[in-house]
């Protein structure tokens, strides 16, 4: 990946790239094996340059991790260019590999998918969602870019089925915590970290409700102990409500993103429709 800059200002190169938002660690991989070229000539961090001078950055050739093993299967790709890899991920996978499932992981699938492009970086993800979350995922093409999109705002939508009517909007506030007696279970409590969520109904019916939901936070099982604290768990969250004879996973997907691209600048909106909870509802 290969960034080009003219230089406005009298600066040091080190200098010019921390403006451009490069962090500490790229630039030391980049001296080890990549370029920096000055007017077409390699330099180090310690150049001065000058106004009108041509800067050109060549990130380096990015190694996976040995434990990753590319897993060579179509994704559902909803947006790519150059820098993102944009993806709707099904249930039952995980976003990167865990002890439980070491491997066939989103991240693995992505991996694969850039190898067949000859990219020079590899998937860094930046959304990441549970084992039995469906929806979109966000994806970095390099470092750089994963460093870039930590810094960047993402608005995100989700969608549930939720047990029970729910009326109208509204707003849950309350702070969530690990359970005492688990790793893995969150809870409410007032020893947990602040936590807000805003919903939705889209459409409910009598023993069910379809809802649009928005995280203010950003806490592990945020929509799922938050549905479960109000007496509305999620449809199928056998961790946090009880298994469905119909649905062998939580209802619950990531149904849109927004955010300002972190080269273009340019507003991204991506959406995913499928799968369809408006007639998941109508099944149930």
């Amino acid at each position: 990946m290969i960034f080009k800059y003219t230089v406005t200002e009298r600066q040091t190169l080190k200098t010019f790239l921390y403006e451009q938002r490069f962090s500490k660690k790229t630039i030391s991989a980049i001296k080890q094996d990549g370029a920096l070229l000055i007017n077409g000539m390699p330099r180090t961090v310690r150049h001065v340059l000058e106004p009108g001078d041509v800067v050109v950055v060549s990130l380096p050739i990015e190694q996976p991790s040995a434990a990753l093993i590319p897993y060579d299967q179509p994704l559902d790709v909803l947006y790519e260019d150059a820098w993102l890899l944009i993806v709707a991920k099904p249930a039952h996978q995980n976003s990167a590999p865990s002890r439980e499932h070491p491997h066939e992981s989103l991240v693995e699938q992505a991996l694969a998918h850039m190898q067949k492009q000859h990219e020079r970086g590899i998937p860094h993800i930046v959304t990441r969602l549970d084992r039995h979350t469906m929806g979109i995922v966000v994806i970095a093409k390099s470092r750089h870019i994963h460093h870039l999109m930590a810094e960047t705002s993402i608005d995100k939508i989700y969608e549930c089925l939720c047990c029970g009517r729910i009326e109208g909007a509204g707003v849950i506030e309350a702070p969530i915590g690990r359970a005492s007696d688990s790793i893995i279970n969150r809870v409410v409590t007032p020893e947990g970290k602040h936590a807000k969520t805003i919903y939705q109904p889209i459409r409910v019916t009598d023993k069910y409700s379809w809802c649009r939901v928005q995280l203010l936070t950003g806490r592990t099982h945020q929509i799922r102990v938050h549905f479960q604290h109000i007496g509305h768990s999620i449809v199928g969250d056998s961790l946090y409500g009880t298994r469905h004879a119909h649905f062998q996973t939580q209802l619950l997907k990531c149904a849109e993103v927004q955010f300002a691209h972190p080269m273009t600048e340019k507003r991204v909106r991506v959406m995913c429709d499928m799968p369809d909870f408006g007639e998941w509802l109508n099944k149930l």
